[in-house]
């Protein structure tokens, strides 16, 4: 049984119903509905959603998420534009992009992400753009597809620490996502860069802090620590829940680091309060 401070209670105010149909009506994908994040209640409710780019199938087999994996469709090539368009008509200022990992696509999807960052440039002005990225495969030509577009915010997520990578992120490398990351400061120090980590995969605490150390090292400004929940049943299986007490000494280790801002909490996720986050750095 899960603890108490991991139950949430579903809205379904209007704000949540509006924000349903302008997706379904775009036939857009949110990674809120396919990771099955337990605060689309929430960020619905506040209109707010994490948009799910280059289709909603996986070539990866990560048992931790709950995206669908297999074999992607073709590129929807008008994808990016209805996005803006969704954009717009939610009235967001501030918009969060990720994607599935196309392992089959050349450069990875970068060029993909480029063009929807453009599009909402052009229908939104002074909208900010934060990309949640995959690791490309290592490619830094496609890293720099990204760069070259200027989002506000670069993330690529840890997830977890090198001793579970075989586990967890069989075909990630570790050493090569904090390279990934130390590579978008090298090539523009302007860029804000953000990372995160799932806890309760079987990690100790010595670990966490080692790669909260090594993310910091690669220059990333902002972190967030959640707590890892089981999607599925043939899914990873939780090893341990953390407390809201040990998110909050996180959260003061990571400062003490030099993060400018660390978002630590139990059903903290990626862009969990992502404005919020970002603004921290902006100021």
């Amino acid at each position: 049984m899960r603890p108490h401070w991991l139950k949430t209670k579903l809205s379904a105010g209007k704000n949540f119903h509006d924000i349903k149909g302008i997706l379904r009506e775009k036939q857009l994908h949110t990674v809120c509905e396919q990771a099955l994040c337990p605060n689309i209640g929430e960020c619905f409710e506040q209109r707010t959603a994490t948009f799910l780019i280059l289709g909603n199938t996986c070539t990866r087999r990560c048992e931790f998420c709950a995206v669908k994996k297999g074999d992607p469709a073709r590129i929807d090539k008008g994808e990016p534009h209805r996005i803006a368009e969704a954009v717009k008509e939610m009235g967001l200022a501030y918009v969060v992009v990720t994607s599935v990992t196309r392992d089959d696509l050349s450069d990875g999807g970068a060029s993909v992400y480029a063009e929807t960052i453009y599009h909402i440039r052009k229908y939104i002005e002074n909208c900010k753009v934060e990309v949640l990225i995959p690791d490309f495969g290592g490619s830094l030509k496609a890293l720099e597809t990204v760069i070259h577009a200027r989002p506000d915010i670069i993330n690529h997520n840890i997830e977890t620490v090198p001793r579970l990578y075989s586990k967890v992120r069989p075909v990630a490398d570790y050493a090569r996502s904090l390279k990934l990351l130390k590579h978008v400061h090298e090539k523009n120090p302007f860029l804000i860069t953000k990372s995160g980590l799932m806890l309760g995969l079987g990690e100790e605490w010595n670990e966490i802090i080692e790669v909260m150390q090594g993310i910091r090292n690669a220059g990333c400004d902002l972190l967030t620590l959640g707590q890892y929940l089981s999607p599925a049943r043939n899914a990873l299986p939780i090893q341990r829940y953390y407390t809201p007490e040990e998110f909050e000494i996180l959260k003061r280790e990571g400062i003490c680091m030099g993060f400018t801002y660390v978002e630590s909490g139990p059903l903290v996720r990626s862009s969990y309060h992502a404005q919020r986050q970002t603004d921290y750095v902006l100021i």
